[in-house]
């Protein structure tokens, strides 16, 4: 069996002591990390400071080396016969994975599948709904990003900022307790970042637990219940973003905002 605990006060995500190394370059050297249910977390930090690495370790794309992480009370990637870890079949990462959605900052959409077939095909396949109820749904989740007449499009056909928003709408499908977004808005040309910003605030608004690497300062500052700030693959600062942001402690932290700001 997995390693679970049931208690409503848990934090949607917990990660102790993650260590992840890849070759002879660690790349995390100690995640301590939580995030309570229904909030909004941003990580910040310069490129190849462990971000996307942390999350692709919470959502099991990757193994850990040390250390262990939970999402929603359940250990994810591994299961404990007595003091031992043992890895999950893929069958079984693939189950845990359903409670986490993910947005890559390229969009990761099938070139070949219109809009609306992108978001049913893991539905169908994975979650077992019929053809017409994740159609139904499909076209409600492309109604909330604002994309109910792009239904039949090809990504080809859509902008930068619309297939990012069939990307988190595809996410969605999957209702997902978790959202991870790995940079959404960084491939964007700048007058598209607003439009996928937008859809990304109503999900933190509808109370929808989020983990968001981004450069977006303005977004982490308004939208977002804590900052971290990664440098070397450990957290040197965290906390409420206005404090972070704007009240830096740690030099690491001053120096990436006087650049970015």
């Amino acid at each position: 069996m997995t390693e679970t605990i049931r208690d409503a006060s848990i934090p949607m995500v917990r990660a102790l002591n993650v260590h992840k190394s890849f070759g002879d370059h660690e790349v995390l050297r100690g995640i301590d990390f939580e995030v309570p249910k229904g909030s909004v977390v941003s990580l910040l930090g310069a490129s190849g400071s462990g971000k996307s690495t942390f999350l692709r370790c919470i959502n099991t794309l990757e193994r850990l080396n040390e250390g262990r992480i939970w999402v929603d009370g359940e250990l994810v990637g591994y299961r404990v016969r007595g003091d031992k870890l043992h890895d999950l079949t893929e069958a079984e990462e693939a189950m845990q994975r359903r409670k986490t959605g993910m947005v890559f900052q390229r969009f990761n959409l099938f070139a070949h599948m219109t809009a609306l077939e992108n978001i049913i095909e893991a539905p169908i396949r994975v979650l077992q709904k019929s053809r017409a109820e994740a159609i139904e749904h499909a076209h409600q989740l492309l109604e909330r990003v604002g994309l109910s007449d792009k239904y039949g499009h090809y990504p080809v056909q859509l902008s930068g900022g619309q297939q990012q928003r069939v990307a988190i709408a595809r996410a969605l499908a999957m209702q997902p307790e978790l959202m991870l977004f790995d940079e959404p808005t960084s491939a964007l040309d700048p007058e598209l970042v607003g439009e996928v910003l937008d859809v990304m605030r109503e999900l933190a608004e509808s109370g929808m637990t989020m983990i968001v690497v981004t450069h977006e300062i303005g977004f982490a500052r308004e939208v977002c219940d804590k900052v971290a700030f990664l440098h070397a693959g450990r957290i040197v600062e965290e906390g409420d973003p206005q404090q972070v942001l704007v009240h830096p402690e740690h030099e690491r932290t001053q120096s990436f905002l006087s650049k970015v700001l």
